[in-house]
């Protein structure tokens, strides 16, 4: 049954930000099973300075004792008490005792089991379950016990690693120099529980490592050995990961170190090889051991597969995930007589080495075919391998899915997985530097993985490691289990991320200061945020975007200079580093834009802006220092080291540069100029063809101001007067003096001013005897009156809307619209679920948005449509929407975001897929505009109508009025 919800779209955004609310709980994982104070049917695992015994059989496996160990640690961590380890199978006496054991491997366990006192059911065969038990009187001389049992050897660790995040220790207190709170006591509640991941490899691509980590490896650890790697593989554990694709820039993470190997399989780490090193082997290992031989399967092919039978071989006893079929050499495109026989035939001689290597069927051997690039294309096209192995479908290098299984794919017993980038070096321009994805993003393509099953192995390229704490952190907690966090919590995931990182009073803040810098940087990348990106002409964007970074820059540093010393090295990397660095990058971008354009007017001010471009250049690099050697005693020297300025194409430049600025000559005496909103003349002008000033119209629907910029040609300081023709003008400063220039604000006082159209005249007077005249369009019209009117109101021939800010919503009961706050470039993504959905006909029945507008006068209009690059994820006619305009019949339109390399690398660029569509509005006064789903998964983030009006910029007009008439 269709039905119509008359929704006012402050209603939606109220909805949103009280589901946002915090959540009061340091664990991500609710409810709250580890409290710091005695409670009635509690385990005291400390109290009264005393720390229950800590049991595991020696006969577990070496993960599971060292994670005890580190279970231990932690709680020393956060109470000062090291817990006494008991690593024998013989029951002792105690009043209280964590046994810590493995299905298969604890006796202790066992014997509860068999006795009935521990039932393990609902964990037994499944992959990385675990279960928290306090049970009375388990054993004989034990009066309770807090049981940590996993399925196997990794769920095991994930249940004591869960307890120690909850009672206090961060998963980055090493990576991110997160401090442990302390607490005198830890007690943990008698609620059974059991958990288990959703993904079954949850994982991290070291890629893209240098110089940034690898300068910081070299010197700390002399190269990529296990020392450095057990970092890595503690941190995935405590994030309830297991997966990794190892650094492999100039690097072989077999061959580096013959304990790393080892020592992830002690760790309970699952290693691969990544998209395109075959075989559990590096890339790097063929320039080693290659023989000079070509990385070429028709010329060379005993020559690889001696070189993959290696591979294999040596990591036969560890855990792993290999790797099939191959690209061009070094990450290349294959050659284009690469056809699908041949690459069918390499990956059946590579599972013939695997199965005489091995002696084990095939399917007992997790393999994958990562579908990167141009090898999605042979699938396409036919090339298809055995139904064990797992299909990794892979995104398109900016965070957005290429491909998701079909319903007659998601059958096959291999399964599918999802590579997934938070860096990346390739075209249209690398970006390498900062945190630049949002997490509403994250989740948005990743809750499409999940639902199109996707699900046997999540890994992402996450460049250095650091600076992404916060989207790996999300990453890895959404892969565990997508359905605790539907996108209505994402606002309460962020502000329970920032309590447990930090404290519960800042936690708020922390939270939006976060998913703000973050939304900023995911409008653009930093690296490609060149001048004139922003316009400083049109729409005041050059000064929003300003303004909102400024906003973040000062909330960031008073929190900075507020919270705990203790907390600061962590604050500064995770918050503070990233707010402040990404605000310099774009106000040098929008400093050097201004410095070009009044170098142009002759303003002296140009010189002004050039030398606060140089200061904006050595910030950039004084905050890159402090990170480097101030922070923890120097422990992340080399760690920003990466270049994020001076790009010129898609490859980082050698050494940064700044942006290209002028200096001018300017004479001793003092010259008026003038320049105004929307025009990048000024005047006087030697031109005398060039138009005489005129503002963009000032009406009363709108109500805003125009500016008009009064600066100095000269050295010494004037003075100026500025008298509008009409009283009703109202000029803000009328007067004043100007050493290099200031902003006048011209606006209207609509109680006075006469009903009708009208130009009026803005006389702008110097000292130095200069006059300028500037005209002033004002509309007031008789009819139609803002009480009138309803809808969003067409101002200088735009009309902005935020797609979130509909007036009516048209649902079925199988379909509904979603709004995903934060996704977007300016507020929030609007997107049918479930994304599962079939294609639906637009009709006068179907799933809708309608937003009622208002026009002035009749003719061609066009609809810019402001959608996330949403990529054709299934096969078939692709992504769609449909629009009309009033009752005229639907178009039905595609997306393209992948059409062409043109089409992608603009949205990419943009952080928006526009689709423009032209409808004929025959008359003036109210409209509708409604919007159909066609496919699911397309997110629409706004909507921009232009009536004839439309100026370049970025962003695009500001969001136009929403009038509601008043009832008579």
């Amino acid at each position: 049954m269709i039905q119509e919800l008359k929704t006012h779209p402050g209603a939606v955004l109220l909805a949103v930000l009280l589901i946002a609310l915090p959540f009061q709980s340091q664990a991500l994982i609710p409810p709250e099973y580890v409290i710091h104070e005695a409670k009635e049917g509690a385990f005291p695992l400390v109290a009264a300075g005393q720390a229950a015994i800590v049991q595991v059989s020696p006969e577990d496996q070496p993960g599971v004792l060292r994670a005890a160990n580190d279970f231990r640690q932690d709680v020393e961590r956060v109470t000062g008490v090291m817990p006494a380890l008991h690593d024998t199978d013989e029951p002792i006496a105690a009043d209280h005792i964590v046994i810590v054991g493995t299905l298969g491997h604890n006796p202790l366990i066992e014997r509860m089991i068999n006795d009935g006192t521990l039932n393990v059911d609902p964990i037994r065969g499944k992959w990385e379950a675990f279960l928290h038990q306090v049970v009375d009187d388990p054993i004989p001389g034990i009066r309770r016990a807090l049981v940590v049992v996993g399925n196997d050897r990794r769920g095991t660790m994930y249940g004591l690693y869960t307890l120690s995040e909850e009672m206090g220790v961060s998963p980055w207190y090493w990576w991110a120099d997160v401090p442990v709170k302390h607490q005198d006591e830890i007690h943990v509640v008698p609620t059974r529980r059991v958990d288990a991941p959703t993904v079954q490899y949850r994982g991290i691509f070291l890629n893209d490592e240098a110089p940034a980590l690898t300068g910081w490896v070299h010197e700390k650890f002399g190269n990529y050995n296990h020392e450095f790697y057990q970092h890595v593989f503690e941190l995935i554990l405590r994030l309830r990961g297991n997966f990794l694709w190892p650094a492999m820039w100039s690097n072989a993470f077999w061959d580096d170190d013959p304990l790393n190997g080892p020592t992830a399989h002690e760790y309970g780490i699952v290693m691969s090889t990544s998209h395109h090193e075959p075989m559990n082997r590096a890339h790097q290992e063929w320039y080693r051991y290659g023989k000079g031989g070509e990385w070429d399967y028709s010329k060379n092919p005993e020559g690889l597969q001696e070189f993959w039978r290696e591979g294999i071989r040596k990591t036969k006893d560890w855990e792993t995930i290999t790797t099939l079929a191959m690209r061009g050499d070094g990450d290349r495109a294959m050659s284009e007589e690469t056809n699908v026989a041949l690459l069918e035939k390499i990956v059946a001689d590579q599972r013939a080495i695997i199965s005489e290597e091995l002696k084990r069927p095939l399917e007992e051997v997790p393999q994958v075919w990562a579908l990167y690039k141009e090898v999605q294309i042979y699938y396409e096209h036919g090339m298809r391998v055995p139904d064990d192995v797992i299909l990794l479908w892979c995104d398109d290098n900016w965070g957005n899915i290429r491909r998701l299984p079909t319903d007659e794919e998601r059958k096959r017993p291999g399964g599918a997985g999802v590579y997934y980038h938070f860096d990346y070096v390739g075209g249209p321009r690398s970006y390498k530097w900062i945190n630049t994805v949002p997490l509403p993003k994250i989740w948005e393509q990743m809750h499409l993985a999940w639902q199109y099953d996707a699900n046997r192995i999540w890994v992402v390229n996450v460049g250095d490691l650091k600076p992404m704490e916060v989207p790996i952190d999300f990453f890895l907690t959404y892969a565990w289990n997508p359905e605790r966090w539907p996108h209505e919590k994402l606002g309460e995931y962020q502000t329970q991320w920032a309590a447990r990182t930090f404290t519960e009073d800042h936690a708020s803040e922390i939270a939006d200061l976060i998913a703000g810098y973050t939304r900023l940087n995911g409008r653009r990348k930093p690296e490609q945020i060149d001048p004139g990106v922003f316009s400083i002409l049109h729409y005041r964007e050059d000064e929003t975007v300003l303004a909102e970074w400024d906003n973040l820059a000062q909330r960031a540093q008073e929190i900075y200079d507020s919270i705990a010393p203790e907390y600061r090295d962590a604050f500064f990397q995770l918050v503070l580093y990233p707010v402040r660095a990404s605000a310099i990058i774009t106000e040098l971008s929008i400093t050097a834009a201004r410095n070009n354009l009044y170098a142009v007017q002759g303003r002296a001010s140009t010189n002004s802006l050039f030398d606060h471009a140089v200061k904006l250049f050595e910030a950039d690099r004084e905050w890159a220092r402090r990170y480097n050697e101030d922070l923890a005693g120097g422990k992340w020297s080399h760690i920003m080291d990466q270049a994020n300025l001076g790009y010129t194409y898609w490859q980082q430049p050698q050494r940064e540069f700044m942006p290209a600025v002028k200096r001018v000559h300017t004479p001793q005496a003092a010259e008026m100029g003038v320049s105004i909103e929307g025009d990048p003349w000024s005047w006087p002008t030697h031109n005398i063809n060039y138009p005489k000033p005129k503002l963009p119209a000032l009406d009363v629907y709108s109500q805003g101001t125009r500016w008009v910029d009064v600066f100095n040609r000269g050295a010494n300081p004037f003075t100026f007067k500025a008298e509008a023709s009409v009283p009703w003008v109202t000029v803000s400063p009328a007067e004043g003096e100007v050493e290099e220039e200031t902003r006048i604000e011209v606006g209207v006082d609509w109680t006075k001013a006469p009903l009708g159209a009208s130009e009026q005249t803005l006389t702008i007077t110097g000292s130095d005897g200069t006059r300028v005249q500037v005209t002033v369009p004002v509309s007031n019209p008789e009819s139609p009156r803002p009480e009138s009117l309803a809808g969003y109101i067409e101002s200088n021939g735009t009309i902005a809307i935020e797609a979130a800010q509909f007036q009516r919503t048209f649902t079925n009961s199988d379909i509904q619209w979603q709004v995903i706050e934060g996704l977007g470039r300016t507020l929030s993504g609007v997107t049918p679920f479930p994304v599962t959905s079939p294609a639906q006909i637009p009709s006068v029945d179907s799933t809708r948005l309608e937003y009622d507008f208002h026009v002035f006068k009749p003719g061609t209009i066009k609809v810019e449509m402001h959608f996330s690059p949403t990529l054709d994820f299934q096969p078939g006619e692709g992504r769609r929407y449909a629009v009309a305009i009033n009752d005229e019949l639907p178009q039905i339109t595609p997306l393209q975001t992948m059409d062409n390399m043109q089409n992608w690398e603009k949205a990419v660029s943009d952080g928006v897929r526009v689709v423009t569509t032209t409808h004929e509005v025959t008359q003036a006064g109210p409209q509708t505009l409604r919007y159909w789903m066609v496919d699911p998964g397309v997110v629409l983030q706004r909507i921009v109508i232009d009536t004839g009006g439309l100026k370049p910029s970025y962003l695009g007009p500001q969001a136009s009025p929403l009038f509601q008439a008043k009832a008579e």
